[in-house]
């Protein structure tokens, strides 16, 4: 499935519709807009971090439901009232401060629910920290 935002429309849209996790101190950005995909990244600082010097999984969390979201919108254009209704994630390994991705594919896109993949690696060395699938309902048009 084609998006009908570009990156740039996002990028746009995200800080002034959803400014808490998309602002301009958030570490958190739109890197890329696919066929069914888009690319999120974090750059995880010492706010993001839990005693051990880990990435928390509440910031996991946040990323992923993110990139769901995201994922969602470039495809379905800015209906910014779709929500999450449900999500699991998986931790895999510990990922230490710096620049996560979490890769958002589109499994499923209905008039009513969406269901999203996430896997989140670190940049350091490609491997997946994370994994998360989330349920979105879409508003009515």
């Amino acid at each position: 499935m084609q998006p009908v935002m570009t990156l740039e429309e996002l990028r746009t849209l995200l800080p002034l519709e959803f400014p808490q996790a998309v602002g301009p101190d958030s570490g958190l950005s739109v890197a890329a807009v696919g066929e069914g995909s888009v690319v999120m990244k974090l750059e995880a600082a010492e706010r993001h971090l839990r005693p051990g010097g880990t990435v928390s999984g509440p910031t996991l969390f946040m990323l992923a439901d993110v990139s769901a979201y995201v994922a969602i919108l470039a495809h379905i254009g800015p209906v910014v009232l779709a929500v999450t209704t449900n999500m699991s994630i998986n931790f895999l390994i510990k990922p230490p401060p710096g620049t996560l991705a979490a890769k958002a594919s589109i499994l499923k896109l209905g008039k009513r629910l969406a269901v999203v993949e996430v896997a989140i690696s670190g940049e350091h060395d490609g491997r997946t920290v994370s994994h998360a699938v989330a349920t979105y309902s879409i508003p009515p048009a």
